[in-house]
């Protein structure tokens, strides 16, 4: 089965459908969904935790339903938000269990949602809480067009505040070239593809991800954003995490079978999940 590893599940979205859209990503294969925590700020970090809780806790969960799992984490553009009080409740959702992974976070500097240097020292702060936790990270990255300027202030940091850990993490839906690709991968992180990488102009993407070893990748929806190209435009979905892996099987040369198993392989074993997971 498919693992979508970053998914917006928390999204008003969804909020009239959920269940039933949540029954179609089971139906197309998905076994498991990691639900990001960000919400539209702090304050809503515990919605996926709580949308998680939820629906594993039916009793079709395993049988009709994928297995969720939650992050928590404060995104770039909120970081204005992050004070101390948010930052205890991060640290205090990092430790349920359900909840596997900080993030998304990480640098932006395409929208300038917030000042450059108030993201680097709240990527720090929830680096340092990350790691108390023993909690991977993921990560968001975004340059301006063009630039990498983005990429280079979150390599420095991670570098300074997160390599001496030994911890790992994930680039989510990873938009760079092959030098933020191997320097990714050197830290040891996963490098997660979304629906963008079946877009007809997203030709020098694939050739990065055909250079990805088969163990250094994810595939994601990023749902309900950035729909495959047969549904481009529309709501994304979990459902629709099918679509990318195909597309990731056809430039790495291998059967859809095989990316299900080794994304789900990589998954697990950064996570430290059991091999059965969402089975």
């Amino acid at each position: 089965m498919l693992i979508d590893s970053h998914a917006h599940l928390d999204s008003h979205r969804y909020a009239e459908d959920r269940e039933a859209m949540l029954g179609r990503a089971w139906q197309a294969g998905v076994g498991t969904v990691l639900a990001i925590g960000i919400g539209e700020g702090p304050a809503e970090m515990h919605q996926a935790l709580e949308i998680c809780r939820q629906f594993n806790s039916r009793p079709e969960s395993g049988a009709g339903l994928p297995r969720l799992y939650a992050s928590a984490g404060i995104y770039p553009h909120t970081t204005t938000e992050a004070d101390e009080a948010a930052l205890a409740r991060l640290d205090g959702l990092l430790a349920a269990p359900e909840v596997i992974a900080c993030g998304e976070i990480g640098l932006d500097y395409y929208h300038e949602g917030a000042p450059r240097e108030v993201q680097r020292q709240v990527l720090i702060r929830q680096l340092e809480i990350a790691a108390a936790r023993k909690r991977p990270i993921l990560i968001h990255c975004r340059p301006k067009d063009g630039a990498t300027d983005a990429w280079e202030d979150l390599f420095a940091v991670l570098h300074e505040h997160w390599k001496h850990t030994g911890l790992r993490g994930v680039m989510h839906c990873f938009g760079g070239g092959w030098n933020e690709a191997r320097r990714s991968l050197d830290l040891g992180f996963l490098l997660s593809f979304a629906g963008n990488l079946t877009y007809p102009k997203a030709q020098p993407l694939r050739d990065v991800a055909a250079r990805v070893p088969l163990d250094g990748l994810l595939v994601e929806t990023d749902a309900p954003w950035l729909a495959p190209a047969p549904f481009r435009g529309k709501r994304n979905e979990p459902a629709w995490v099918a679509q990318t892996a195909q597309a990731l099987a056809a430039v790495k040369g291998v059967q859809p079978d095989e990316i299900a198993a080794v994304t789900t392989k990589n998954f697990t074993g950064l996570f430290q999940i059991g091999p059965n997971v969402g089975n």
